[in-house]
């Protein structure tokens, strides 16, 4: 539990931010890669980094 308020602390400071779309992806897949993995009984911090890099990508190459 104390992971997921640690992630959730940590994306909610990354989306803060707001000025890089890189960081507003690599958040917003972290928050949603932990969620899945707590959902489905999973490695949450596997999760969150997998979610975390992918949204990081998408994030790029959407950047305006």
């Amino acid at each position: 539990m104390r992971k997921l308020v640690a992630t959730t602390l940590i994306v909610a400071a990354a989306g803060s931010l707001g000025a890089c779309s890189t960081l507003r992806g690599a958040a917003i897949g972290g928050a949603g890669g932990a969620g899945i993995a707590a959902a489905s009984g999973g490695d949450v911090e596997k999760g969150a980094a997998v979610g975390g890099v992918g949204g990081a990508v998408i994030g790029t190459v959407t950047d305006d």
